[in-house]
């Protein structure tokens, strides 16, 4: 499968509302710690934007209720994919994508046979504390030769001056919270964002 080179990530439907309409193609719905019915109405908005622009909405750790709501991709950690029922999510037809930070965790998601493998974090992230140092590019183009044709996915510290090197080193796909969502122009940078991955579709 191919991935759009452009994955946004944020944490709620009020921003896949403001984002999603400007061109965004993949984007994930990354919400922490709430009760099940706003999960529930986040999602049913979110899949109603996405629906109408044609874009890959991804559900992150909550693959019940993305089972339940009918979504089509949920994205896991290490620690959700233990807990995960895998053949459940394969059963309802869910593509998959999983996090890595490490050789065992690269191992641990290639044989949950994933749809996609995130790699993170690429450089320093401000979005949570991590018990891994940054990776670098160097371990992107190991990543990339090591999962083959799997699409890669690059996370952590990125920002507009960053794309071009994590697609060098092997990445199929960038991954960006906080440089949109921190940003003063959220609306203008995601602009940016689409226009330095253009080349990358």
């Amino acid at each position: 499968m191919r991935l759009d080179p452009f994955y946004l990530i944020v944490d709620s439907a009020e921003w896949i509302d403001r984002l999603v309409p400007l061109g965004v193609k993949l984007v994930q719905l990354r919400m922490k710690d709430c009760e099940e019915m706003q999960l529930r109405r986040e999602i049913r908005r979110a899949k109603a934007i996405c629906a109408e622009h044609g874009c890959q909405l991804i559900i992150n750790d909550y693959w019940q209720l993305a089972i339940e709501e009918e979504c089509d991709f949920v994205h896991l950690g290490q620690e959700d994919l233990a807990e995960a029922d895998i053949a459940a999510i394969r059963a309802a037809g869910l593509k998959l994508g999983l996090s890595t930070h490490d050789e065992t965790e690269l191992e641990t998601a290639l044989a949950a046979a994933p749809d996609y493998v995130a790699l993170g974090p690429v450089w320093p992230t401000i979005l949570k504390k991590m018990k891994w140092e940054p990776q670098g590019l160097d371990r992107l183009r190991d990543w990339k030769t090591r999962i083959g044709p799997l699409p890669l996915v690059a996370i952590g510290g990125l920002n507009t001056d960053r794309i071009d090197s994590v697609f060098a080193h092997g990445a199929d796909c960038a991954a960006v919270v906080t440089d949109i969502t921190l940003n003063a122009a959220p609306e203008a940078r995601t602009r940016q964002w689409i226009e330095r991955t253009a080349r990358f579709r």
